[in-house]
């Protein structure tokens, strides 16, 4: 509990200066190393033939977004599939499967990074650094970028956020109908420019950050180099093995970008629970730090950002209130499992870490969307399991960097728009009116998440030749519905046991992975591009107040009833039955 805190605590210290420096970068305006940053930001500019201060409608933006991913898709697919004819691959990895590659790179391409095979073994040193770390560091920041947008259109676009609440637009288009007059000024809402959302942040935020944490990682032992590894005689002869080759790389760079990017991919199988990604206590705690330190920055970010320190106050208390209850039930369900043996408890875990340390990591890699992993999530006590499906079915405790504040928003829009039916007022966010046009939307969203989980978990029960799971019963259902669970989330993480380098896994999982990225990224912020083309009214005593303690609490209802009651029926199949059958056996021993 002590190292869960201490990580939260340090996160939360440094996340007030770098959410102040992500504001001046976000806004645009000057910030500080402009001098240096700007020289870096203007060939990139030039590369992508844009004008970084031209402002985008919600369909430019997001066609920029999707176009950039589809483009990346494609680059990222063609150098797993290629990678054993490419430079750079002196373990000899050869090229990947079709539909491998396939989930591999939309993995990479949706800041989820799960994996279906082992770094170590099936991949070459360029497939690592160019489409696998090139995305870790990408993809975050489009996440942030999309999130960016969506305030700008929920405050009335960028001018209203630097000048006041006026929005103008073109004579043409105030000259439309009035139905067909919103749309339009929806879609001329300037919510800034996608290519300077992205390019700003990634040069001045993220590879700093990744520079310095690579360094620290080093540091600690964590391998750097280009060279294939050194070979090892095993010290029992009885492996039948005469030697042994150790695989090294460029790691600590990779780490550096998996944990800060809320990534969560292992340069190795284990992931960070190999000392080669994390050899030493301390790079534990670094390690730790990196996954939560930039989601709590967004949040932070966000008063600055909108003026509106209050309703940043309402979303970093929300979150902070999820994540101390999240992180202490894992810790408390890792310590009282149904059989409480110390050698159950260390099952699956490194004992230079232990089991408080394990469990905390377990909770803020599913509080983030990150996934790494210092255990074994599969051999986590029955309720641990429960928590980390809890965490990614809520998918805004913190969250990915901007994906997780993005889910906060849908979750305000659907509290607001419940309060306001309860309280017989219209419901209004920052005085714009929530109709029809969007809650249709909203209820895109809230529907799609267990269409997918379910349909694909049904699906996949149904068929015990497809799922592959190496457990029968409540644990089997429990490591299918973690699987897509987490690709839907975008976490990453996995119950492993699975067979899941098959064709059946890596299609369903990518159609997961996708439906799971896009339309919670993208329908927001269409969402605030229409709230934006309608006029602000001013606040009143009739005004629905939602920066108070009393809509919070609405709020996490919300949440508590969208996400963990909908599910309940499979989790109470899954771990919960998992959990009383074995303290069932444990009590009749």
């Amino acid at each position: 509990m002590i190292e869960f805190l201490v990580s939260l605590a340090l996160a939360v210290v440094l996340a007030w200066p770098l959410g102040r420096y992500l504001a001046a970068v976000m806004r645009g305006g000057p910030a500080p190393g402009d001098r240096v940053f700007a020289r870096l930001e203007r060939p990139l500019y030039r590369l992508l033939g844009v004008d970084p201060t031209v402002g985008m409608g919600w369909k430019a933006y997001a066609g920029a977004f999707l176009a950039s991913n589809v483009v990346l898709l494609v680059l990222a697919t063609a150098v797993f599939m290629l990678q054993a004819w490419l430079p750079l691959n002196p373990n000899g990895a050869p090229n990947m499967r079709w539909d491998l590659a396939l989930h591999t790179a939309m993995s990479f391409l949706t800041n989820t990074n799960q994996q279906h095979y082992a770094g170590q073994a099936q991949l070459s040193h360029l497939a690592q650094m160019t489409a696998i770390v090139g995305l870790q560091v990408a993809t975050p920041m489009m996440g942030l970028a999309l999130v960016v947008a969506t305030l700008r259109g929920l405050f009335g676009g960028r001018a209203a956020l630097q000048t006041g609440p006026d929005l103008h637009v073109a004579p043409d288009v105030v000259a439309a109908s009035a139905g067909d007059a919103r749309r339009r000024i929806a879609a001329h809402v300037d919510v800034g420019n996608y290519w300077a959302d992205v390019i700003r942040p990634t040069v001045r935020v993220m590879l700093p950050l990744c520079l310095l944490w690579s360094l620290l990682l080093t540091a600690q032992g964590v391998p750097s180099t280009l060279a294939g590894g050194p070979e090892a005689t095993p010290l029992d002869t009885n492996a039948e093995m005469t030697h042994q080759k150790i695989p090294l790389g460029p790691v600590a760079a990779m780490v550096a970008a998996k944990q800060l990017g809320s990534n969560g991919g292992g340069w190795y199988g284990p992931n960070s629970a190999t000392p080669l990604e994390n050899p030493t206590p301390l790079s534990n705690l670094l390690e730790l730090l990196a996954i939560v330190l930039l989601p709590v920055s967004v949040v932070a970010m966000v008063g600055r950002f909108t003026g509106r320190r209050r309703f940043a106050a309402l979303v970093f208390g929300c979150m902070l209130a999820m994540s101390l209850l999240s992180g202490a039930a894992a810790l408390w369900a890792e310590r009282h499992g149904p059989a409480p043996v110390e050698a159950a408890l260390m099952e699956g875990k490194e004992v230079r870490f232990g089991v408080d340390a394990s469990a905390a990591w377990a909770a803020l890699t599913t509080q983030v969307n990150n996934g790494s992993v210092n255990m074994m999530h599969d051999s986590a006590a029955p309720l641990t399991g429960l928590v980390a499906m809890g965490n990614m079915l809520v998918n805004a405790i913190w969250g990915g960097i901007g994906c997780g504040l993005q889910q906060f928003l849908v979750y305000l829009l659907l509290a607001v728009f419940v309060a306001g039916l309860m309280t017989g007022r219209t419901p209004e966010l920052f005085g714009r009116k929530i109709e029809a046009p969007e809650v249709r939307l909203l209820a895109v969203l809230v529907l799609l998440q267990p269409v997918v989980l379910l349909g694909l978990t049904a699906a996949t029960l149904a068929m015990p030749s497809l799922a592959g799971t190496s457990n029968p019963g409540a644990h089997g259902i429990g490591q299918v519905f973690y699987e897509y669970a987490s690709a839907f989330a975008n976490n990453g993480s996995g119950f492993e046991g699975l067979a899941d380098a098959s064709m059946w896994w890596n299609l369903t999982t990518t159609a997961a992975l996708a439906l799971g990225r896009y339309p919670a990224l993208v329908l927001p912020l269409v969402i605030a591009a229409l709230l934006a083309a309608k006029r602000a009214a001013p606040e009143s005593a009739g005004t629905l107040r939602i920066e108070t303690p009393t809509f919070g609490l609405t709020l996490l209802a919300i949440v508590a009833v969208l996400t963990l009651l909908q599910f309940m029926p499979v989790l109470v199949l899954g771990p919960v039955a998992e959990h009383l059958a074995l303290a069932s056996a444990h009590a009749g021993t």
